[in-house]
């Protein structure tokens, strides 16, 4: 955390972006804070909107033209929600000690875009940063449980920040996503790789978020009434709206050349991440056939499918026999959605429709569970360029029949629809328990049970020791895997 300064290393100029939602053109001037007073706020920004997208992506790292040092991905989380299996060398699958760094985030993407909010040149600008600051947030909390928030990206004048409970960092985040809401005035929002300025996508992705950060609570809040559904509708009926086509989909797409897709990145020159067989085993049983596009037999481009799972939770010795008998073994997406020029798609219509859908079955809403479930998977499908097969929705496994088995088949279509953002699928399994599953065979961690969450780095006790000491004595047994955040306990 001592390496927040006040200017961020931004590391890209996208010429031409004015008004447009694609990454067309790269440079790579240099902001060098010894000679530069005035940050191009506009690079910021379409700086910011490419690296956002390694966060749901399948890839450890960020590209080094995009953000240094390196962002964690949601590969680890994906191991736990065994939406993957490592190949190779097998360790988070295994349960090993994950000390991950979050403070990637804090100098890099967040600093980014603190520095356009604290510019204030732009009030749209402004707004449009608070809302992707709140995403990241969202996706750190949930990962370590406490971290900085209120005393986070003060640069020099704060260089230990407070770990701030995760109650109050959601509290946090639902006050400054209402805030931004009605914030935005007529000023033109320049370097918007995403949504090319429009004003009201960033608001419908405003309100997409609450509702699923107030969803995520409904382990800790479940009743109707409760403060996780109150949250959720003044979400859903705020007048600004939320997400319900693919084409409001928050999704990051990449040029290709030196900034290429994050899942082609995973696969280039390796072949250690696979999807596991616990996912295709569940799309089989669901005669599935998005598994058409969730799984490719090679690390090439091409469109050829697998729906060979890589057993989950395999000792190198195994892995590698499996691999080389089954040389098809199934690659997280097929090849041609894994191309130098793809798409990460970070929050879908489909998400926040089955979200909707969860929550009508729980009887926060007045909405219709089954209308919203059949739209909800109707949109993943389409979102994949698929159609749902005429005898999908009518079987046993998928068919709203009522009861408590609706709600286990809506969450089961979420964690679907949400693969592979394995931080999303670790979630929905945290607070749900659905899908069910075993922990791996081969579990080196002392409980041998799934962790739920991710421990602090190292460099954290020697960088900000009073802060993280104090936030890992909060945590019920201390810092370990397999203490739960606030919202899981």
């Amino acid at each position: 955390m001592k390496k927040l300064y006040i200017y961020a290393f931004a590391g890209l100029f996208f010429l031409g972006l004015e008004g447009c939602k694609k990454l067309d053109t790269f440079g790579d001037t240099n902001t060098d804070p010894a000679n530069t007073t005035k940050p191009v706020i506009g690079a910021l920004l379409a700086s910011a909107t490419a690296a956002i997208g390694t966060i749901p992506s399948v890839s450890v790292a960020a590209d080094t033209n995009i953000a240094k040092p390196v962002i964690q991905g949601s590969a680890v989380p994906g191991y736990y929600a065994q939406y993957f299996s490592e190949t190779q060398y097998p360790d988070a699958s295994l349960y090993s000690l994950q000390q991950t760094s979050f403070t990637p985030y804090y100098s890099t993407l967040l600093n980014d875009l603190q520095v356009i909010i604290n510019s204030k040149e732009n009030n749209n600008m402004t707004q449009v940063s608070k809302i992707m600051q709140q995403y990241v947030y969202w996706t750190i909390t949930d990962r370590w449980g406490d971290v900085p928030y209120t005393e986070a990206l003060q640069g020099l004048a704060n260089l230990h920040p407070k770990y701030d409970k995760q109650e109050d960092i959601y509290k946090g985040m639902f006050a400054t996503l209402k805030t931004a809401i009605t914030s935005f005035d007529g000023s033109v929002v320049t370097g918007d790789a995403i949504y090319g300025g429009d004003v009201t996508s960033w608001k419908q992705l405003a309100n997409s978020l609450r509702m699923l950060m107030a969803l995520q609570l409904s382990k800790k809040y479940p009743a109707a009434g409760a403060y996780a559904a109150t949250e959720f509708n003044a979400a859903l009926t705020d007048p600004a709206g939320y997400i319900t086509t693919n084409d409001q989909n928050f999704t990051t797409s990449y040029p290709g050349g030196n900034f290429p897709s994050p899942f082609w990145t995973n696969y280039n020159g390796r072949k250690d991440l696979a999807e596991s067989k616990t996912m295709t085993d569940l799309m089989a049983s669901l005669s599935d056939t998005r598994q058409t596009y969730f799984g490719g037999s090679t690390e090439g481009t091409s469109a050829t499918t697998s729906s060979v799972g890589f057993p989950y939770g395999l000792i190198r010795s195994a892995a590698l026999a499996f691999g080389s008998a089954n040389t098809n073994w199934a690659r997280v997406l097929r090849g041609d959605l894994r191309t130098q020029t793809g798409s990460v798609v970070i929050i879908s219509a489909a998400e926040v429709t089955l979200a909707r859908a969860e929550a009508a079955s729980r009887g926060w809403t007045a909405e219709s569970a089954a209308s919203l479930y059949s739209s909800g998977i109707t949109l993943s499908f389409a979102q994949w360029g698929a159609t749902v097969p005429a005898s999908y929705m009518t079987q046993a496994s998928v068919a709203l029949t009522g009861g408590a088995a609706n709600l286990t088949k809506i969450i089961t279509q979420e964690f679907i629809a949400s693969y592979p953002d394995g931080t999303r699928g670790w979630n929905i399994w945290r607070r749900t328990g659905v899908p069910v599953l075993v922990p791996g065979p081969n579990a080196s961690n002392a409980s041998k049970q799934i962790p739920r969450r991710l421990a602090y780095a190292a460099t954290e006790y020697t960088s900000n020791r009073d802060a993280v000491t104090a936030a890992a004595a909060a945590l019920p047994g201390g810092d370990t895997q397999d203490a739960k955040v606030w919202w899981d306990q």
